[in-house]
């Protein structure tokens, strides 16, 4: 008896699983009437958050963001540049996202994914917006040298919401970041001041004594709703993003004030009430994501 009905728990599955592949946006709606999405989460919620600082060794600062699947890597190399004439007392920031092919089928090697240069010019908005970064705080010589900081984000798995994590993991690996101690040399040049060349540290006063952590003014997060019918679904998977097209994405800075919003066309329209149940969520969810990083900048910190 046991056996008969493994089989047909069996054969249901099958089923449910091919109705899904055959008709998924009638598969969703199912769900949807009841308020309940495929994984369980009610339609407000986002997915489960996590941050590591430090993933990478040889990065001036990097973090690694989850949100549900969806990964990223984010990374910081902090460079001596000359400024430029127009803003001679200010560094600079470069910010790529990269979509390798082990991020998503959809990717294919050798073809740089479309998504990746949209979403490093909005990565750059919010994060210029917000005006997170002071940029003269990268100066280290008026005129003469100044710190151009490279921000590189891999997105290594491709599942929804790829600009939230993004967002989420450049503002971890600037929170992490170790400004490095520099130094003139004879020639007048900036060199870096590491431990192995501790002679340069006697013959040379360093520029910045120590290494500093950067400050940042109210960092940015964000919050990608799908809309449907009547319904708002908030942080969707990439499941959910290729049957319901029509998204609004809400940035906010972390005193709650709107940096930005994208919604990048689709068939549903945004009315004012639409786009402000969404800018609530994101509040909520930007509540969420500031506890999230305080406490692995705390637990850094006792280590």
């Amino acid at each position: 008896m046991a056996a008969a009905n493994g089989s047909s728990d069996l054969y249901s599955e099958m089923e449910v699983d091919a109705f899904r592949r055959l008709f998924p946006l009638r598969y969703h709606e199912q769900h949807l009437l009841k308020f309940v999405r495929p994984d369980a989460r009610k339609l407000g919620n986002a997915r489960d958050t996590t941050l590591a600082l430090g993933a990478v060794a040889s990065a001036d600062g990097s973090a690694l963001a989850k949100i549900g699947s969806t990964t990223m890597l984010a990374a910081i190399k902090m460079e001596v540049m000359t400024p430029t004439v127009e803003c001679p007392d200010e560094g600079s920031i470069a910010i790529e996202f990269h979509m390798p092919p082990i991020c998503s089928p959809l990717v294919r090697p050798g073809r740089p994914a479309e998504a990746a240069s949209v979403i490093s010019k909005q990565l750059s908005d919010a994060i210029f917006s917000s005006g997170m970064i002071d940029l003269k705080e990268l100066c280290l010589v008026g005129g003469k040298a100044a710190w151009m900081a490279y921000l590189d984000i891999y997105c290594l798995d491709a599942d929804g919401s790829l600009f939230d994590a993004a967002l989420l993991s450049a503002v971890a690996a600037f929170s992490h970041l170790n400004i490095p101690v520099v130094s003139l040399n004879e020639d007048g040049r900036m060199v870096l001041v590491s431990e192995d060349n501790v002679q340069l540290k006697l013959e040379k006063q360093p520029v910045n004594t120590e290494k500093r952590k950067l400050k940042l003014n109210s960092p940015p997060f964000s919050l990608t709703c799908l809309l449907h019918k009547n319904y708002i679904l908030a942080d969707p998977t990439a499941e959910e993003e290729s049957i319901m097209e029509t998204a609004v994405t809400v940035v906010l800075d972390s005193s709650y004030q709107l940096v930005s919003l994208y919604k990048p066309g689709g068939p549903v329209h945004a009315h004012t009430s639409v786009i402000q149940d969404c800018v609530a969520l994101a509040k909520r969810r930007v509540k969420e994501l500031k506890s999230v990083l305080n406490e692995v900048i705390s637990d850094m910190e006792v280590e």
